[in-house]
């Protein structure tokens, strides 16, 4: 199969063909539909985060069920399905307890002794947060895909698989904005625009998303922000504190820099909390004054939206099929998967909400 593979840190990825195995006892081979281009991803590529290498890269993706493994009892060939990475066991102490997003049991990845998912012609290919979807098939565990309705177009579900779940999920579970509360929203990508997009359908009385591109801010209010602020032009934290007299009570850092998480909390009111979704590249420290947590002030991290995957993303999808969840507007473009590199670029420029991946059915 081809699939878009990163061997160098620094360096574009390469369309090569991948060889995938056949599905373990808890396995699912899917034929991947679509994938969207994450910024998580671009992390991986740029070095901000270590993975092994070589590996296929990509985590934000749909498709259809090509084969399941002889225990699977969770979806059948043919099944529509979102991917994600948060692979659950079902069993340890987080998934017990409800909160399966941290869950890091190995006994959703192959053993060192077992035959690896993926391979390469002349040596070895890592598979990536569980998925590996810059390729034309994925070959994952059971508990890293959910059914979902036949009738959700497959590029738009894709998004559903990360930004839309760790942005949405970050407003209605991690920080449980409720009807009537105020939101501030830094970054205007996909996470972003799903972190208003939740706060919007939770009740939020007040959205101020915030980004340094002004263009943003009228499609930050297509997705039910309130005021948008272009912090290339003033100062975003005294802004927020002016609006609202005094501050948030959540706000949402969806970049991934430190000084964006310190404004972040400092554009909370006494008692709010400040969620951080983006990844800050390791190595960079967020520094807080000491006196501010005596207003009772938290500061607190979101990973994939504190997601419960296998009931949130159909109910995802329910929403964007009755109008609640907005997709469309999040697609800037459609591409190929030898456009991937080219696709990167316009992401670096920071002016697209999200590219999506289109493979050849």
């Amino acid at each position: 199969m081809k699939a878009a593979v990163l061997r160098e840190v620094g360096k574009p990825l390469q369309i090569e063909q991948v060889q995938i195995n056949k599905p373990g006892p808890h396995e699912v081979l899917i034929r991947t539909a679509a994938a969207g281009l994450c910024h998580s991803d671009l992390h991986f590529m740029q070095g901000s985060y270590p993975h092994p290498l070589p590996a296929v890269l990509g985590h934000e993706s749909a498709g259809v069920v090509e084969q399941v493994g002889s225990e699977v009892r969770t979806v059948k060939p043919g099944d529509h399905v979102i991917t994600c990475l948060s692979a659950f066991c079902g069993h340890c102490e987080f998934c017990l307890t409800g909160h399966m997003s941290l869950c890091v049991s190995p006994e959703t990845k192959r053993g060192k002794d077992d035959e690896p998912r993926l391979s390469a012609p002349n040596g070895p290919m890592m598979q990536f947060l569980n998925l590996s979807s810059f390729a034309e098939q994925m070959l994952i565990h059971e508990h890293a895909c959910v059914a979902i309705r036949p009738d959700m177009p497959l590029d738009r579900a894709a998004l559903i698989g990360c930004s839309v779940t760790t942005g949405v999920g970050a407003a209605i579970h991690t920080s449980n904005v409720r009807p009537g509360e105020t939101v501030a929203v830094i970054g205007c990508g996909g996470v972003g625009l799903s972190a208003i997009n939740g706060a919007a359908i939770a009740g939020a009385s007040r959205i101020i998303a915030v980004d340094m591109v002004a263009s943003k801010g009228n499609l930050a209010m297509e997705f039910g922000a309130t005021d948008f602020i272009d912090a290339s032009q003033t100062d975003a934290v005294k802004e927020v504190i002016e609006m609202t007299k005094g501050g948030v009570h959540h706000a949402f850092e969806a970049i991934g820099l430190a000084k964006t998480a310190e404004q972040a909390f400092g554009m909370l009111r006494r008692g709010g909390t400040a969620n951080i979704i983006g990844m800050i590249p390791v190595g960079q420290m967020v520094s807080i004054m000491g006196a501010a947590f005596l207003g009772e002030k938290k500061l607190q991290g979101s990973l994939m939206g504190s997601n419960r995957f296998p009931v949130d993303m159909p109910r995802f999808v329910d929403f964007y099929m009755n109008g609640k969840l907005k997709l469309d507007q999040m697609i800037s473009q459609r591409i190929k998967l030898e456009d991937v590199n080219e696709g990167f670029e316009d992401m670096k420029k920071g002016e697209l909400a999200r590219s999506v991946i289109v493979f050849d059915a």
